[in-house]
């Protein structure tokens, strides 16, 4: 995600890095170049000279752009939902750090509280393996950096798995159900766990539907194919009438349709590793520090923009 400091208007409306400019100016380029190159041959020789009337241009412009709009709505509310899980896998997260140190060990005879208090750390420790390896299945990145928290032979499963997170979690979950069977945990808080568990599933599936559920591919490529016909024949619509102005004004409806449809193409994917995706390293680092300032584990290192970018 891009993080920008706090930029006057002014600097805003200049700013490249972050915006949709970075990625679509040869697009801009190409449809001006064409502009000049055809106004230049309207204005100086007959044998090349198709003119439209502004007509068609204004009956399909108007119309586009609201379908821009509601495709870029689509693609923002998807964007939205994604961080809105993550901060549920936040606040579910402070809540399992509570429950771990609260009811667990809690009737433990004195002689096992030094054993309670290794296991919930290591119930901690699992829980950050368990947010990170989330994230890494998300970008569709490689486990290895999770033996920070697990074993290692535990670790080499996961790439064999179907669904790394799921069976950490399910691990974990074995693990309560030892505790409970050694009686650190009492029957009726038993079902507290259930839930948070299942809290978390939920989250879990509800980003794992928005990566493995895009927008249909024939309206993405309705919408790019409509931008991009629009843009390069609206020369043909304008030379006539504004003569040497036409490169001016395609580079600017250009330089709109184009970002409207890169910005949607950006953000339909909230946990990717675009510019303007979700920081997910950041968040799940946070969630890591959270559990573990509960547990006196060692806390992790912040996560801070890096040339104002946050990964």
């Amino acid at each position: 995600m891009y993080v920008a400091d706090r930029l006057s208007w002014l600097r805003v409306v200049f700013k490249l890095r972050g915006s949709a400019l970075s990625s679509i100016w040869p697009r801009i380029a190409f449809v001006t170049l064409l502009s000049i190159l055809f106004t230049w041959l309207c204005r100086n020789t007959k044998v090349f000279h198709i003119s439209l009337s502004t007509t068609p241009f204004t009956l399909i412009g108007v119309p586009l752009g609201i379908f821009l709009g509601f495709r870029n709505s689509a693609a923002y509310d998807r964007f939205w939902e994604g961080r809105k899980l993550w901060g549920q896998l936040m606040n579910t997260s402070r809540a399992f750090a509570r429950q771990v140190l609260t009811l667990i060990g809690t009737q433990a005879p004195e002689a096992e509280q030094r054993e309670v208090s290794i296991f919930q750390k290591m119930l901690a420790r699992r829980h950050a393996a368990y947010i990170h390896s989330l994230r890494l299945s998300l970008r569709a990145e490689n486990y290895s950096e999770l033996t920070r928290f697990l074993p290692e032979d535990e670790v080499a499963t996961l790439n064999r798995e179907p669904s790394a997170p799921n069976a950490i979690l399910h691990n974990t979950g074995m693990l309560v159900t030892e505790a409970w069977k050694r009686g650190w945990i009492e029957t009726l808080h038993v079902p507290l766990f259930d839930h948070t568990f299942n809290v978390l599933a939920d989250a879990q599936g509800g980003c794992e539907r928005i990566k493995s559920t895009p927008l249909p591919f024939s309206y993405q490529v309705l919408i790019h194919r409509s931008v991009a016909i629009y843009c390069f024949l609206l020369p043909f619509g304008l030379a006539d009438t504004l003569g040497w102005a036409t490169p001016f004004v395609v580079m600017f409806i250009s330089n709109a349709f184009f970002g409207l449809d890169s910005i949607g193409d950006e953000i339909e994917n909230p946990f990717g590793n675009d510019i303007n995706d979700l920081p997910l390293e950041q968040i799940s680092t946070l969630i890591e520090a959270n559990v573990f300032a509960r547990t006196d584990d060692e806390l992790p290192m912040t996560v801070r923009p890096k040339n104002h970018i946050l990964s």
